[in-house]
């Protein structure tokens, strides 16, 4: 990675880059808060095609929206720029964009053919008058035009700050609407930053906690069509489903998927006791993994598939554990004050996120899998069930408005806290849960 560049975003990010500038290409590990955004310009793409004029200033709109978004860059506008592109092949005219203080500068072009699409693009280190690494190309549907530029910004991002990206991914999520008496909830599918929404379900019966599976074509959920809590499962594409778990005189519910994608861990309630049990998908088979008179829920695998941490109000009020994947005794990894739920392990297998709530407020947070460095990143009235992007460095959460009236809506926020945004939903939304990268 060029130094200018690197040491830029080290230096926002709170390390320091290491001495040995010669050595092997920087990574950035971003753990800190950035105070001052690395300005960056993307000027519209240069359509290569009659037919991509339009779509190549859209392309770049979303590129600058997916990073402005982050919080790590700052966008800027079109109005500062000396030069403009209008040859992707031409020289860059480096001095031009570093008189407006660009640090980076992403150039693309964009061909339309017959249905399909081709991107290419660059990054440029605007200091050192250099291309960051080589250019790139991706290929896709005219309808998938967003999918691009999110594949765009994907790159752009891991080039800069070596962190894997999240934008080309989706979320599931409660879709509500009607007042709080009488709320509709059904199941949704967008992209990450709310576009592309698709209904999954309709709005006859409740339904909550949908949860994608590893490799993102299905979604484990819990319905009460049948009166009591069931567990589905959804294939999106096919958007047909399927009962995995009835059993008369119980109820079934907080699923979540294995590593493997194959086996299912869950709480169920029977006679009036409440545990946590693994199912095979394929085999129905059901396997106790708790036996204990409180309520054990929440459980998240890690992700190695070894390890699964839930919530368990045995120590007599709400705290987290961690146990074996295979049952065993549980370790307490909570010890703040106040109640914790909803543990989501990180895809990065370094920390784990919950729902706090003391004093009478609730709290997003996370801990390493040892219960150490315990961090809130937001407060509010009520903020709850956090999932993870597929990089680990930033949450989505749902947080509901006081009142009788109150709506809950979808937010996001990174590790380190500094960058709590909105996410547009056409209505009320809860119970997120964020996909995998897409193929």
């Amino acid at each position: 990675m060029i130094r200018h560049l690197a040491c830029f975003l080290a230096a926002l990010a709170g390390i320091a880059a290491p001495a040995a500038l010669g050595a092997a290409p920087l990574r950035i590990e971003i753990t800190e808060g950035v105070i001052e955004p690395l300005p960056f310009a993307v000027p519209d793409f240069v359509p290569a095609s009659p037919a991509a004029a339009g779509m190549a200033a859209q392309i770049a709109r979303v590129v600058a929206e997916d990073l402005t978004g982050t919080g790590l860059f700052r966008e800027i506008p079109a109005s500062a720029f000396i030069s403009t592109v209008s040859d992707f092949d031409a020289p860059v005219q480096y001095a031009d964009w570093k008189a407006i203080n660009a640090q980076a500068l992403i150039t693309g072009s964009v061909a339309e053919a017959g249905g399909q699409l081709t991107v290419q693009f660059r990054v440029h280190d605007v200091f050192s008058g250099a291309e960051l690494g080589n250019g790139l190309q991706f290929t896709g549907t005219s309808d998938g035009w967003r999918r691009m530029a999110h594949k765009v910004a994907d790159a752009v991002y891991s080039r800069i700050t070596g962190e894997g990206g999240y934008f080309d991914s989706r979320v599931v999520f409660v879709s509500e609407t009607g007042p709080k008496d009488d709320r509709r909830k059904r199941l949704a599918v967008m992209d990450y930053d709310g576009a592309n929404v698709q209904y999954l379900t309709d709005s006859a019966s409740i339904v909550l906690a949908p949860r994608f599976s590893p490799t993102g074509d299905r979604v484990l959920y819990t319905s009460y069509e049948s009166g009591f809590p069931r567990i589905y499962v959804l294939d999106i594409g096919r958007i047909e489903r399927r009962i995995l778990e009835e059993n008369e005189g119980t109820m079934s519910f907080a699923p979540r998927f294995a590593p493997d994608g194959q086996t299912v861990v869950y709480s169920l309630t029977e006679g009036g006791n409440t545990d946590i049990y693994t199912l095979s998908i394929a085999t129905g088979q059901r396997t106790r993994l708790t036996n204990a008179p409180s309520i054990e829920t929440a459980p998240s695998y890690s992700p190695d598939g070894k390890r699964i941490v839930f919530e368990s109000d045995r120590s007599g009020t709400q705290q987290l554990y961690i146990m074996p994947a295979g049952g065993g005794e549980p370790t307490r990894i909570s010890f703040g004050q106040g109640r914790y739920g909803t543990p989501v392990w990180s895809p990065r297998g370094d920390m784990i996120a919950f729902t706090k709530q003391n004093e009478g407020r609730f709290h997003i947070g996370v801990m390493r899998t040892d219960g150490s460095e315990e961090r809130l990143l937001t407060a509010s009235f009520l903020d709850e069930g956090p999932t993870w992007a597929p990089n680990g460095r930033v949450i989505m959460f749902t947080r509901e408005t006081q009142g009788a009236g109150g709506s809950a809506s979808l937010y996001s926020v990174d590790i380190t806290g500094r960058n709590l945004r909105p996410v547009r939903t056409p209505e009320g939304a809860s119970d997120p849960s964020w996909s995998p990268l897409q193929n």
